[in-house]
């Protein structure tokens, strides 16, 4: 056998010995994709074009892999470039790097490349692929779990309900994809057995890009990260490893392995089982949906109803219907404004009694904090545009680190508000441009994670056994919340939703499961196209996570009011949920 063949019981992998790309098929021969191993690692000031590439050399592999190969380059713009390939028994991984001064990344390009070889053909060459069907664990249109391998996936920390950018429901999601020959559309389906996953594996802080995007082309894919120049070479610069594993039964099998892998090189949590508080598992009232039933056909934004009567007036009439929620969470906008996160007066006149009465009931009061928004922020805490004006909250600034935590200690210890955690939202509003920048530098995902340690922080020194919830489930992620949340249903601005509610809901808790098994779910409840979608998913709801209602009097989409037989299914299922999961608030 060659040496530029390595052949196990999951893949076959042969290196053309010109360097220029790697056949990857099943072990009996089929071929799955001709990978291009190299990376475009664009900067300011130049894109990266290749001028020559070396003969794939064989190097010694150590106990960890079967075999370890190195591949050079020539750039046009950096003084080394390479990637090592390493195959193990199950999978191949690949770590592009790069060496030079003073670059400052753009994008980089994996499995494809720019290629000025002479002789050979020119221009942007992608990886070919034979896939036909395309997992992604961020969900994107509510109304597909897969989708056809020739659109295009989007996994980051940007995006929101605007064309093409409807990629912000988990954020982020975990670092991986898979893709399979195979044409389905349920990714449990035996028709797709035989995915290609590819996982990133780095440590969180080298994850200081704003997205990881698939990128189809006829017969062919690539992926792309978004650095937008914020990260500076100045020297050599390891990539993110890309580790390709064939032969998964399902793509959630594959998020599986992956959290093991992260956790195995330190770049995850352990996934192990954590003791929590008996009253995390409380079902949940949050009351959005009810207050966007009140702002139905008034033109006016639902946040002007999160107030102190209407909270009472929604929680007063589920008593009524013997609907008692242990969790409560008062939604978009109770406060002033969305920096500085102080209890308006008009809507909350006395935040910290209500709270304390809810106590004495046995109920628990999460706030729901917008992530980013600088309103009310001086501006020097923030980040901003060329034009001076606030853009986000910068949690690189000590000013405004310091900041944040005095407002978490004022919302949360008893001293202050003494309310019991966060529905933390909009993440998705990560900053993103190039002509941004920080205080202290970071960027993209990890500057996300280090708004929300800072957040998570923060809250644990108020009160230990706060709850923090949010939208995250990548596995690095798992170390700064306590419950995911599942998030929209459907997407707000369709007309008429085709999505089925129970199977979206159940492939995203699928997802949170495998990437972060130790964490809580929260089942969400908003928006529901009708009064029969909602009903079909509450009944579904205790097997899938925690119970939440945003409803009390009717869901707003259509106007449709509840009816007893719906208390009466929200009594017996939160019943059957706290028979197993929780205790009943006292």
């Amino acid at each position: 056998m060659s040496d530029l063949v390595v052949e196990t019981a999951a893949y076959r992998l042969e290196l053309a010995p010109s360097g220029l790309f790697a056949d990857l098929s099943t072990p009996g021969g089929e071929l799955l994709a001709r990978l291009r191993p190299h990376t475009a690692i664009d900067t300011v000031a130049a894109p990266d074009e290749t001028l020559a590439i070396g003969a794939p050399a064989k190097e010694v592999a150590g106990s960890t892999y079967l075999a370890s190969f190195a591949l050079e380059r020539r750039s046009t713009i950096w003084e080394r470039a390479g990637v090592t390939i390493l195959c193990g028994e199950e999978s191949v991984e690949l770590r592009p790097w790069v060496a030079g001064r003073a670059a400052q990344i753009t994008d980089a390009h994996l499995l494809g490349f720019r290629s000025l070889l002479p002789g050979g053909p020119l221009g942007f060459l992608p990886s070919g692929s034979r896939f036909r069907s395309l997992f992604s664990p961020n969900p994107g249109d509510p109304a597909k779990v897969v989708r056809s391998a020739a659109e295009p996936a989007v996994v980051g920390v940007s995006g929101d309900g605007t064309p093409g950018r409807g990629h912000w429901l988990f954020t982020p999601a975990p670092l991986f994809l898979a893709l399979t020959p195979a044409a389905t559309a349920d990714p449990n389906d035996e028709l797709g057995a035989g995915w290609l996953g590819l996982a990133l594996a780095a440590p969180v802080d080298a994850l200081a890009f704003v997205q990881l995007s698939y990128v189809p082309a006829p017969g062919a894919f690539h992926l792309a990260f978004d650095y937008e120049g914020h990260t500076e070479v100045d020297g050599e610069l390891d990539l993110p490893s890309l580790v390709l594993t064939p032969g998964l039964p399902n793509p959630y099998e594959g998020l599986r392995r992956n959290r093991v892998e992260l956790s195995a090189r330190g770049y995850a949590p352990p996934p192990e089982p954590r003791t929590t508080p008996d009253w995390w598992r409380e079902p949940i009232f949050c009351g959005w949906g009810a207050q966007c039933h009140l702002a139905r056909g008034t033109g006016r934004f639902a946040g002007e109803l999160a107030t102190q009567a209407n909270y009472d007036d929604f929680l007063d009439h589920l008593e009524a219907n013997g609907v008692v929620p242990g969790t409560i969470v008062l939604d978009d906008k109770w406060q002033d404004a969305y920096g500085t996160n102080r209890p308006d007066p008009a809507k909350w006149p006395d935040l910290g009694g209500w709270i304390a009465d809810r106590h004495e009931r046995g109920q628990r009061v999460l706030l729901w904090w917008k992530a980013w928004d600088p309103e009310g922020l001086p501006p020097e805490l923030c980040v901003r545009n060329p034009d001076g004006r606030p853009v986000a909250f910068d949690p690189t600034n000590p000013e405004a680190r310091g900041v944040l935590r005095a407002t978490m200690l004022r919302l949360l210890a008893p001293d202050g508000l003494d309310a019991d955690g966060f529905k933390v939202d909009f993440t998705a509003r990560t900053p993103s441009g190039r002509a941004l920048a920080t205080h202290g530098g970071g960027w993209g995902i990890a500057l996300l994670h280090d708004l929300l340690a800072l957040l998570y922080a923060a809250v644990k020194e108020a009160k230990p056994d706060a709850l923090v919830m949010t939208h995250t489930p990548h596995p690095s992620f798992a170390d700064v919340t306590n419950m995911i949340r599942l998030n929209d249903m459907v997407w707000t601005d369709d007309a008429a939703p085709s999505a089925r509610i129970v199977p979206q809901m159940r492939h995203r808790a699928e997802v949170a499961r495998a990437a972060t098994p130790e964490l809580l779910i929260d089942t969400d409840d908003w928006p529901v196209p009708s009064l029969a979608e909602w009903r079909e998913y509450v009944e579904a709801k205790p097997l899938i996570g925690v119970p939440s209602l945003y409803y009390a009097r009717a869901v707003d989409a259509a106007g449709e009011e509840l009816e007893e037989p719906d208390y009466e299914a929200l009594r017996r299922t939160w019943a059957t949920w706290r028979d197993v999961h929780a205790g009943s608030p006292s």
